[in-house]
């Protein structure tokens, strides 16, 4: 009996490590331990001819294209508000009445002023006329020795004084005048107009209220009228991205409240001035507004992102009419920068750098002082790939252009054709040497192996 129950337990250690071993050979077959090519394994793809569009993505906000703020040019109670936010209003449109009351009185106070410089002016001609008779009767006098000089020079000076008083008669008339103008001014601007035909887009006033008028200071913003039919979206794009950017270039604008829904965008402004968050720490950011019109709704094909680049004719140029679209909603914005056409191109993954003083291709060789100390010369870090011949790894040096969201631009290096290897990343990053012995990875292995884990 003890001798049946040890031998069933040898036959379950023995069917266990059988099961180990069989694991162990499977798993290793799965990821090529057990192949006689000891090469890395690494993943590829062609470089291939096809056309790239360089796109910059940005995030903002929508707004319309024109808005004005209305804020008082003086100060009191509003007495009449005919409007509402959301009303439709036509440029001349009355929009508010302040209370008149204060500034009427400046007016009647203007006029009085007026009336009583015109009488000095009045009196001040009357004082010239009399000053000046008598200045000729006493020169005629004088001229005949029949009164001194002293009697002349006192003559004269009245008539002198005469005639500057009423010249500041005239200007104290002047300055009166001056200042009813104002007060009647003052007066109209009780009264506000719609200075352009829109929507009340934003008001922050109610009947009764003090507003604060904008001669004395900022002023209090009553509302605002904007033009809802032509909206626009403000992104901040980086420092880095702004430079490819163009005026009249054709955008993908997204809109998060409408999310199957494209809008067709046109960029219309570029900032000259950097808006910069947290300056001077080492989180600086520096971005440049670009405001891009919002042209009309499109729907762009579907098979689009999966079957390559989006190229400025794929943005159709009719579109639907907008739907509505406030102020303030978020969204994002694709900016199509620049495009080309039947170029050779490659995954950007496959695109590495590699310092030359340390690596070269096959066939290159280091300066002799390199090779005995490599710290003498400085990095020299080029742009390469790596491509797969005769079961090695080939280093070739490129020249990249433009790129969007999978492929990059070869301008130099590479005829098309040519198998490129793409990953892993630590591979194309790091380890690939060139003449490293390489082996392609099955396309079905990946899935195999993710089959294996769960």
């Amino acid at each position: 009996m003890a001798l049946t129950r040890a031998t069933r337990r040898l036959l379950i250690v023995m069917l266990a490590l059988i099961g180990l071993l069989l694991g162990i050979s499977a798993v290793g077959s799965a990821l090529g331990l057990f192949s006689r090519n000891t090469g890395l394994e690494v993943e590829v793809d062609k470089a291939t001819r096809r056309s790239i569009t360089q796109v910059v993505t940005a995030s903002g906000s929508v707004q319309p294209e024109v808005e004005v703020t209305i804020s008082p040019d003086v100060s009191g109670e509003i007495v009449e508000l005919p409007v509402k936010e959301g009303d439709r209003v036509v440029r001349g449109q009355l929009l508010a009445r302040i209370r008149p009351d204060f500034y009427e009185a400046q007016v009647q106070q203007a006029e009085a002023g007026v009336a009583q410089a015109r009488a000095v002016m009045k009196q001040r001609e009357a004082d010239l006329i009399r000053s000046e008779a008598e200045y000729k009767r006493q020169q005629m006098l004088f001229e005949r020795n029949a009164i001194s000089a002293s009697d002349f020079d006192a003559a004269r000076s009245q008539y002198e004084v005469a005639k500057s008083a009423l010249e500041a008669a005239r200007h104290a008339v002047a300055s009166a005048e001056a200042q009813l103008r104002e007060a009647r001014e003052q007066l109209a601007k009780t009264v506000i107009y719609a200075p352009m035909s829109g929507i009340i887009s934003k008001l922050n006033v109610e009947l009764g209220e003090r507003v604060v008028g904008t001669s004395q200071m900022a002023g209090t913003e009553m509302m605002r009228i904007a033009r809802l039919e032509q909206m626009e979206i403000e992104v901040d794009v980086n420092e880095n991205d702004v430079v490819n950017i163009s005026i009249g270039d054709t955008a993908a604008v997204h809109i998060d409240a409408y999310p199957e829904r494209t809008f067709r965008g046109l960029v219309t402004q570029i900032a000259n001035s950097a808006r910069i968050a947290n300056q001077g720490t080492q989180e600086q950011v520096t971005n440049f507004p670009v405001k891009v019109r919002i042209l009309g709704s499109v729907a762009l094909p579907t098979a689009t992102a999966a079957s390559g680049p989006v190229v400025s004719e794929e943005v159709p140029t009719t579109t639907e009419l907008l739907p509505p679209l406030r102020p303030g909603m978020s969204g994002t914005v694709d900016i199509y920068t620049k495009t080309v056409f039947d170029v050779v191109a490659v995954p950007i993954q496959a695109v590495t750098v590699r310092d030359f003083n340390r690596v070269r291709p096959e066939g290159q060789t280091a300066p002799a002082d390199t090779a005995q100390n490599p710290s003498v010369l400085k990095e020299d870090l080029r742009k390469v790939v790596f491509l797969v011949e005769n079961g090695k790894a080939k280093m070739v040096e490129v020249q990249t252009g433009i790129a969007d969201d999978t492929h990059i631009e070869i301008t130099a290096g590479l005829a098309g054709g040519e198998t490129v290897i793409i990953g892993p990343y630590r591979a194309v990053s790091q380890t690939l040497r060139p003449g490293m012995p390489v082996r392609i990875r099955p396309p079905e292995r990946t899935p195999r192996l993710m089959a294996t884990v769960q």
